[in-house]
């Protein structure tokens, strides 16, 4: 299969926002899509960007994505590339292309002087965690709590 990874455009939003909810939908997590494409705008496309989106491209449509972060180990003391979110249509899987957006993050890691890459997937995503550990990654049993902050 034919395939693009390239950086996120403006053009892409709607997409990426679509893809969003398909991704929360499989992780079994809610979503509200509301306000999100101008707030992803905002993250992504700033003058200092908070986040990095690389899509994937099958015939000039976007099927998947990864987004990252440049974040600081206190235990460390040195920066990590913490992968937030990396997702594929179901029917563009097991073509190579969640791999090559892995790697190329992973790439941007080391671009940018970290020591590690690091990321999260739920217990019940067999199929993501033999893929993880099939391409290196090693895992530790945590629970990730959220706590609402209000603004």
């Amino acid at each position: 299969m034919d395939y693009t990874i390239r950086k996120c455009t403006e053009s892409d939003l709607h997409k990426l926002v679509d893809l969003c909810q398909q991704h929360a939908a499989f992780e079994k997590a809610n979503y509200n899509p509301e306000g999100k494409h101008e707030k992803l705008k905002k993250a992504i496309f700033s003058k200092k960007p908070m986040l990095n989106c690389l899509v994937a491209e099958v015939n000039h449509k976007v099927v998947g994505y990864a987004t990252y972060t440049i974040d600081f180990s206190t235990w460390d003391a040195q920066k990590f590339i913490y992968l937030d979110c990396l997702y594929l249509e179901q029917e563009y899987r097991n073509f190579g292309i969640g791999r090559v957006l892995m790697d190329q993050v992973k790439n941007a890691g080391e671009k940018n002087g970290c020591t590690n890459m690091q990321w999260q997937t739920p217990d019940f995503n067999i199929k993501a965690i033999k893929f993880y550990k099939k391409n290196g990654g090693t895992g530790r049993e945590k629970l990730r709590f959220t706590l609402p902050i209000e603004n």
